[in-house]
């Protein structure tokens, strides 16, 4: 890990118990481990959903779960996450991870392709975290946008691609990403910041 990485996460925190258990399961249990937001992400994103105070949280594409109950950090008192995954595999992984946090009551876990499930998640959100097929982020962004409610954060990450998701891009997903970033930027709806953090995160902010 990057010295400056490695010592911003050392300074951050603190990180609940459950999460650690979950990232050790991560590495342990899935050939791609590097696909869970990372210490540094996770109190980011838990920072953003406190400061929001979401009632209502939408993620597409939950992994095995760290950035969910990351997330959920900041719920409002009754608030609610709908969370998708459409492998079965990573789908009851994180069904395990919820089950063991003080979250399992206030986390529903939409299993299938996320297209097909938002069509049944109408809205509106206060905080929507997108972490799925890159090549699809384009095609995702007008119904995220439909469903966030005014002064709600849409978040999407791996949005820089390791650098590659310039105007020139070559690779499909990087191009795609690209275009996801153009589109939040030309939006006027959205106030948008790319932090480099990790591989690129977008903290988009709905204004209208």
């Amino acid at each position: 890990m990057d010295p400056t990485a490695a010592y911003a996460e050392a300074y951050s925190g603190p990180v609940p118990d459950y999460l650690h258990d979950v990232a050790r399961q991560t590495h342990l249990r899935t050939v791609a481990p590097q696909m869970m937001s990372s210490r540094l992400q996770g109190r980011l994103l838990a920072l953003l959903s406190t400061l929001q105070r979401p009632e209502r949280i939408l993620e597409i594409g939950t992994f095995t779960g760290y950035a969910t109950l990351c997330l959920a950090e900041g719920l409002a008192e009754n608030g609610r996450i709908d969370t998708i995954e459409g492998d079965e595999e990573m789908a009851f992984l994180a069904r395990r991870h919820f089950a063991a946090s003080p979250y399992a009551d206030r986390i529903t876990l939409h299993g299938g392709q996320a297209q097909t499930v938002l069509a049944n998640l109408l809205g509106p959100y206060e905080l929507i975290f997108l972490d799925a097929d890159k090549r699809g982020y384009p095609d995702y962004l007008p119904s995220l946008i439909e469903r966030l409610r005014p002064g709600g954060l849409l978040l999407a990450d791996n949005v820089l691609w390791d650098g590659a998701a310039g105007a020139k891009a070559s690779d499909k997903s990087a191009a795609a990403l690209h275009r996801y970033n153009v589109l939040v930027h030309q939006d006027e709806r959205l106030v948008n910041l790319i932090l480099p953090l990790r591989d690129g995160l977008s903290v988009a902010r709905r204004v209208e």
